[in-house]
């Protein structure tokens, strides 16, 4: 596998996706297989989404073994040093943004490679960069992160149209990632840290 600074960002998600899982399991208290379950699922759930979507087939993991070796070498040593990051709500918001301003690059980038419009490249990086954590939260008992108030695929969508304007100006490529995944990473430090949240909606007498 050519070694690209894309293709580096998208190992780097995964892996962050990998430990948000393992991390995610471990809270509930899951068995070994059930941590490695969730820890693959979380880390392959939006890429493979994009790949089904786009006609990419078979999917990525299915082609390239060596992430299936990733994530499980990364969750073991996310089991194995838990006790090193066991602030697990801390630790999990942390690889959570990582994962979500990565793979919200690379879903938008792949919407862009394959001709898409603009607008389909940005839906696409929200999904990529989501879709694993709707799979994780739902698996792990809990309202899937997207879902609730704090402001999550709005971040995706954000750090997506960065992407796409730097592009129509012709920005090295490698510039343009990093810059989105940055964007994406800090809305999400910065709405989190202020308790930033978009507004919920909820019938007349219904308890909030």
């Amino acid at each position: 596998m050519e070694l690209s600074l894309f293709n580096i960002l998208d190992l780097l998600g995964t892996m962050a996706f990998a430990i948000s899982g393992a991390l995610a399991a471990m809270d509930r208290k899951l068995d070994l297989f059930g941590v490695f379950i969730i820890a693959f699922v979380t880390s392959i759930g939006g890429g493979t989404l994009r790949d089904i979507l786009i006609g990419n087939t078979p999917v990525l993991w299915m082609e390239n073994i060596r992430y299936i070796y990733l994530i499980g070498a990364v969750t073991i040593l996310a089991i194995i040093f838990r006790g090193k990051i066991n602030y697990l709500k801390t630790s999990l918001f942390l690889f959570d943004t990582i994962g979500l301003g990565i793979f919200t690059i690379t879903g938008v980038e792949t919407g862009i490679r394959n001709d898409l419009d603009p607008i389909i490249s940005i839906a696409l990086g929200a999904m990529t960069g989501t879709f694993g954590g709707v799979i994780r939260d739902i698996l792990c008992n809990e309202i899937p992160v997207i879902f609730r108030k704090e402001i999550y695929a709005t971040a995706c969508l954000i750090g997506g149209l960065a992407f796409v304007i730097l592009d129509r100006y012709n920005i090295n490529n490698d510039l343009i990632y990093i810059i989105t995944s940055l964007t994406v990473i800090s809305i999400r430090l910065v709405v989190v840290k202020y308790k930033i949240s978009l507004p919920s909606f909820y019938l007349p007498n219904t308890p909030r």
